[in-house]
């Protein structure tokens, strides 16, 4: 099983959450105008293409891209109708103003250059196209443990794992900086408790294990008490996403 198939399960088992799935709700009615676009919107970082299947449902005409082939042709193969297409989020497959909107989930932190990914979104879209970015800030995930200390060094070190744990703290600025208008902020915060919350304690220490960030006693020593608080159903991680968006004026 390659990296990208890992993610694909992990992201499936995330999306199909209820908490999700009205986050992604949210953005579309913030990228939506009344009576629809009017015009194509592109789903940057699509991945498998659920957000563009969505879209498409509420009758969009939405293109899906992203720079990971393999994602292409999972979104292909799971919805042969649907238009999804390789490329860069930073130089997208788009001539200037051909858009009406512009949506990147989960992108910002990945690019070289968040900035030029921003000032791609305000290039493609016309006057009047809206841009929605969400992410989550790597830095203020919330675990919680009876060694806060260790917990928030391994926070840290996972973040710093992260090209740009920051980016989605700073999505207002950079719309701002890019000449997007009537920009709005909006903070959603998700709750794990189960499964997936030792899924993410897991993979959090493990990287930062890696990473050597920890020792091999502290990587155990942290892990083996979420595990017993997984046991007695008291695990409790908390993941922070900002959602911005703007008009182009």
């Amino acid at each position: 099983m390659t990296a990208t198939d890992v993610l694909i399960q992990m992201l499936d088992a995330f999306d199909g959450r209820p908490d999700a799935t009205a986050l992604r709700a949210r953005s579309y009615d913030l990228l939506l105008p009344p009576g629809g676009p009017g015009g194509p919107v592109a789903d940057v970082g699509c991945g498998a293409g659920r957000a563009v299947a969505e879209l498409s449902e509420r009758g969009v005409r939405a293109i899906g891209v992203d720079l990971s082939e393999q994602m292409i042709e999972v979104a292909a193969r799971r919805r042969p109708d649907l238009d999804v297409r390789v490329g860069d989020a930073c130089a997208l497959p788009f001539k200037d103003g051909e858009l009406v909107g512009y949506r990147a989930n989960k992108v910002l932190h990945t690019l070289p250059d968040p900035a030029q990914g921003i000032a791609e979104a305000y290039r493609v879209l016309a006057p009047g196209g809206r841009a929605v970015v969400l992410g989550q800030d790597w830095e203020a995930t919330v675990i919680d443990s009876d060694r806060p200390e260790l917990t928030r060094r391994i926070i840290q070190a996972r973040a710093e794992k992260v090209r740009h744990p920051r980016a989605a703290r700073a999505q207002r600025r950079l719309l701002l900086d890019a000449g997007f208008r009537e920009v709005t902020v909006e903070a959603h915060t998700a709750v794990f408790t189960g499964e997936l919350a030792m899924l993410l304690v897991s993979d959090t220490v493990e990287a930062c294990r890696k990473a050597e960030a920890v020792t091999d006693v502290e990587a155990d020593e942290w892990l083996g008490e979420q595990r017993l608080r997984a046991g007695n159903d008291r695990l409790f991680v908390a993941v922070p996403f900002f959602m911005a968006a703007g008009t182009r004026p």
